[in-house]
């Protein structure tokens, strides 16, 4: 069977699937010694289980009945073991599948982090954030409940139902053909169940997905929320639609999970209503012994625990298909940039660009339309250590010129040529060392100002850090931190203004040095007098490097070796400052404009 696509996340299309099944058996197959093992341990614990009632037949007939204090003693102390025995087998097997099961998940979340480092950015513009934590979270956290403790037990489950039928039929058949005549009444109840179950755990799952996509997308976007004072608004949205459908979704899927433990309860009371009165009337007649009564009586309600729990179990495994199916599909979604077989480890380069022939497009899901071409037919020459100012109206393709030079996407024609060797045709590790982006919002993780700066280069000396921080104009505003370099900045950098996490952002830049950098509006969210201290920066990094410059600001276009305008992905006019305004053309438009369309 096919990968189920992330698309159809919310379909789940059988109550078992072997694809997924096969899947989960190979995180399961390394720890394959740890299961037999718990296995062994569960056999003994059924052993000991069904055993319990049929001593208490002894202790009461061979016992009681027969006068005979020795054979009491004998099956008293026997079903002391048995007892023993099962607390034993229960300690020892819970922690061993608790250790099991823990591995089986830290392994799937290392494969699922793995993965999702590798993925394309396409698949993040089609996918929020909130989804992909769903699987990561929620999805796994159900197989490891599982995985943990559902298997062994729906294993436990099943040998304590056929130890008890082996045991009944051969102490009484009569009596057992009565105790099993509910038992159709019990798969009617089952197949309805199991129905209305697997409907309802999808349900529940898509619920919840779209419970985690809005929570993320609020807190992501909480500033803007506040600032147009949308929280009245946003909140009736959550509590009234998300999050009540979740509540509903869940409602009724626990409605229906009730019905099934009250019906077994009901058919366990009526199996022994009918041992109780046929077997009675047995007794009474000198058929059968007490001791048989009253062991079936037991029996009868061990042979229920277990199908109750099995249909408990049945929750979880439905619940486990559709998270499966889910991560499965995110495992096997394609990374659509990969290394070719043939790729080669980029060597230190110079810094020479050449764009040949370039022409792209977005697929349909990533830019809503029906694939529009971005760049169109470019072509561009850049020598090592040139800096190209890109500019051009929002959405002419400046950004997307970028992204193919990182190798974020690859173009649908044409190539790129770095020192000669085609982009291509060398590994990203190799290429993406060499390069180096700074945005217009930069990121900064949940960490210290040392570790965010040092993030490109793992390997430098805090006497590096610190000069790199001094030439970009960080380290006076570092250096009154609380702590210093030290100081953590919390996530995305929330305890720094916007200017100082460029700031920072430089400093890593710079530290990182790479032979070619792309300055992605990194001075049009900053305020003036912040703008004055990156312009000196700037000096410092752009410095003996190729530098791709889009900005909406004039003072790092002016300054540029050439400039470069983009008109609806294509390259309308090239050359320097005064040489473009003569021209009277487009770039003298935007100049006109303050470059700020």
């Amino acid at each position: 069977m096919a990968h189920i696509p992330l698309q159809n996340e919310d379909i789940l299309r059988k109550g078992y699937d072997p694809y997924v099944t096969r899947r989960l058996i190979a995180f399961v197959h390394p720890y394959l010694s740890s299961f037999l093992v718990a296995i062994l341990l569960m056999l003994i614990n059924s052993g000991a289980a069904v055993a319990g009632p049929y001593l208490v037949k002894i202790a009461l007939d061979n016992g009681i009945q027969a006068n005979n204090p020795i054979a009491l003693r004998n099956a008293v102390l026997l079903y002391l073991l048995a007892a023993g025995t099962q607390w034993i087998s229960i300690y020892f097997r819970v922690n061993l599948m608790a250790r099991v099961g823990q591995s089986i998940i830290y392994d799937l979340r290392a494969r699922l982090f793995e993965h999702l480092q590798k993925l394309s950015l396409s698949f993040y513009n089609r996918y929020s954030v909130g989804k992909v934590i769903t699987r990561i979270i929620n999805d796994v956290g159900v197989l490891r409940e599982f995985l943990t403790w559902a298997i062994l037990a729906i294993a436990r489950d099943l040998f304590t139902v056929f130890g008890i039928i082996i045991a009944m039929v051969s102490m009484n058949a009569n009596l057992s053909l009565w105790t099993f005549s509910v038992l159709p009444l019990m798969v009617i109840a089952t197949i309805i169940f199991r129905k209305r179950a697997r409907e309802n755990y999808r349900l529940v799952r898509a619920a919840i997905s779209w419970v985690n996509s809005v929570l993320a997308e609020n807190i992501n976007a909480v500033r803007v929320v506040q600032a147009f004072s949308r929280q009245e608004v946003n909140y009736k949205y959550y509590s009234q639609t998300v999050n009540r459908n979740n509540l509903d979704k869940n409602l009724r899927a626990v409605r229906v999970a009730a019905a099934f433990p009250a019906t077994v309860d009901f058919l366990g009371s009526l199996a022994a209503a009918l041992v109780i009165l046929i077997g009675g009337a047995a007794v009474l007649g000198e058929q059968i012994s007490a001791g048989v009564l009253v062991a079936f009586v037991l029996y009868i309600d061990r042979f229920f625990d277990p199908i109750r729990d099995l249909s408990q179990r049945y929750d979880s495994f439905q619940s486990t298909m559709a998270g499966g199916e889910r991560i499965f599909a995110l495992l096997d979604t394609p990374a659509e940039i990969t290394d070719s077989p043939d790729s080669i480890n980029l060597p230190e380069i110079r810094g020479e660009v050449t764009f040949e022939n370039l022409c792209f497009h977005y697929d349909d899901d990533e830019l809503g339309e029906k694939g529009q071409p971005v760049i169109r037919h470019v072509n561009l020459h850049v020598d090592a250590g040139e800096t190209i100012a890109l500019v051009g109206e929002t959405g002419s393709g400046k950004t997307t010129l970028v992204k193919l030079l990182c190798r974020f996407h690859d173009p649908l024609q044409g190539r790129i040529l770095i020192d000669g060797y085609d982009i291509r045709h060398v590994t990203q590790h190799s290429l993406r060392q060499q390069l180096g982006l700074v945005l217009q919002d930069p990121f900064l993780f949940n960490g210290t100002v040392y570790e965010n700066i040092r993030f490109g280069r793992l390997n430098a000396k805090d006497q590096d850090i610190e000069a790199a921080a001094k030439a970009v104009g960080a380290h006076d505003f570092i250096s009154q931190l609380q702590k210093g370099y030290h100081t953590p900045v919390e996530e995305g950098g929330a305890l720094l203004s916007v200017g100082q996490r460029q700031l920072i952002s430089f400093a890593r830049a710079l530290l990182a040095d790479p032979r070619i950098l792309i300055l992605d509006e990194a001075t049009s969210s900053v305020d003036t007098q912040t703008e004055r201290i990156i312009q000196q920066a700037l000096a410092r990094l752009l410095t003996g490097r190729t530098a791709f410059v889009i900005a909406h600001r004039l003072s790092t276009v002016t300054n540029a070796d050439r400039i470069v305008v983009i008109h609806k992905g294509k390259i309308v006019e090239e050359g320097k400052h005064l040489e473009l305004l003569a021209l009277r053309g487009h770039y003298f438009r935007l100049y006109s404009l303050g470059l700020e369309e």
